[in-house]
């Protein structure tokens, strides 16, 4: 069997993983230059691992099977160094949150750190290498992909009996042509996560961050929209994400390097109704408005108070960016999201101070635009010889659940 694999991320990794040992030929397209600037987001931008049946996906994946995947890439690093941390199961702090009308979320989790990501990917890369049956393609884009009887052509070139697609979220433009061609594939087009990553001093969250390291915590506004904590990073740094066309903002920690900030993202859930379709154009067009206010590879960054009160932030006082001042401008974070985004998250830090004194300080730190964005969530079944695994499938939104993704799929593919 010929196999092509689009995208060499973390759903490639699982589904490469299971099948390297079949007797199938293996070909690997990724549009990146070479494997340092390969699109696994995830393990590039913080390496945290989550074991949890309560995020991550919509597939059922079992706590089994997460912590095999995490002891995998675990073992791709070269000391084996990982913080470990369990988000709520002490009873006496769920209790706490959840009295504040907050819904805390169990998880486990192993944090890598930013040091050793390159050790994973590049010693994943060297041993499929190893395989005479794997070959990969860099700096190879896919543009087009049709169906020719029972195989499946790529760019009008090189015929296989299976592809699959595993391109992330940021293969967003060649999903979208598929998806053009065949509308049928959209299971559920609903979904868009926009918020901002918060910065405050270590000390204000110190308690929470000794206990867990990484909070997780659901709270329903009185907008009605969820909002929901995500990727804490004590003692970390703010970072952008450069995409094609736009820049966000997102976080990191580092298991020697240490900032005397806490940096997290805060993050609103918005479901929209037909028509519709475009979750991802959706927050790229917010996250380009948002760039047009900044400039070019530049994110708005603003005091909480200004923030509350839509005033642009002019100064700054106690808290210092852990961003490098060239990637951010002062500015109003009002110009460019919806208001009831906007009326969300004040009111999830305004109730999280209840549980948290100090969270809303006027001069911690509100940063934008932070965008999770949900695929279309696409059926599976469409099609015999063509498949979408991981974030690019709407069915994942983690390293772990994007893994598994692979891994189960594989198993489906050769039962």
């Amino acid at each position: 069997m010929k196999i092509g694999i689009v995208g060499f991320g973390a759903a490639a990794i699982g589904f490469i993983e299971k099948i390297k040992d079949k007797k199938c030929e293996i070909h690997i397209f990724e549009k990146s230059k070479d494997v340092y600037s390969s699109s696994i987001s995830g393990i590039r931008a913080d390496g945290k691992l989550f074991v949890s049946k309560d995020m991550g996906g919509e597939i059922d994946v079992s706590l089994d099977l997460q912590k095999k995947l995490v002891d995998f890439y675990i073992d791709q690093t070269i000391n084996k160094k990982v913080e470990n941390g369990k988000s709520f199961v002490n009873k006496e702090k769920y209790k706490e949150f959840y009295a504040k009308g907050f819904q805390p979320v169990i998880s486990e989790f192993f944090h890598i750190g930013t040091e050793q990501l390159k050790e994973i990917l590049l010693n994943v890369y060297e041993n499929y290498k190893t395989y005479k049956n794997i070959h990969f393609h860099f700096k190879t884009k896919i543009d087009n992909i049709k169906f020719e009887s029972t195989k499946v052509v790529l760019n009008d070139s090189e015929t296989f009996d299976k592809v699959i697609i595993a391109v992330g979220r940021s293969g967003y433009p060649l999903v979208k042509t598929i998806i053009n061609n065949f509308p049928e594939l959209i299971l559920d087009s609903s979904k868009v996560d926009l918020g901002v990553r918060f910065e405050l001093p270590n000390h204000i969250v110190e308690e929470l961050n000794d206990e867990m390291y990484e909070f997780k915590l659901k709270y329903k506004s009185k907008t009605g929209y969820m909002v929901r904590t995500f990727c804490n990073n004590p003692s970390g740094y703010v970072v952008t994400e450069i995409y094609d066309d736009f820049v966000t903002v997102n976080g990191h920690s580092k298991l020697k390097e240490k900032s005397d900030n806490t940096n997290f993202a805060i993050l609103t859930t918005v479901s929209l109704t037909e028509p519709f379709n475009d979750p991802i154009g959706y927050g790229s067009h917010i996250s380009k408005l948002t760039n047009i206010l900044a400039g070019k590879n530049r994110v708005i960054l603003q005091t909480y108070n200004n923030f509350k009160t839509s005033k642009r932030t002019k100064h700054l006082y106690r808290v210092i960016p852990t961003l490098e001042e060239s990637h951010y401008i002062l500015g109003d974070i009002n110009l460019a999201f919806p208001r009831r985004i906007i009326e969300s998250i004040i009111d999830f830090i305004e109730n999280l101070n209840k549980a948290i004194p100090g969270i809303t300080n006027d001069d911690n730190l509100v940063y934008a635009p932070e965008i999770k964005f949900y695929s279309n969530r696409l059926n599976n079944d469409k099609f015999d010889n063509l498949k979408f695994i991981g974030d690019c499938s709407g069915a994942t939104r983690s390293i772990i659940y994007a893994t598994a993704h692979g891994h189960l799929m594989a198993e489906e593919i050769f039962e």
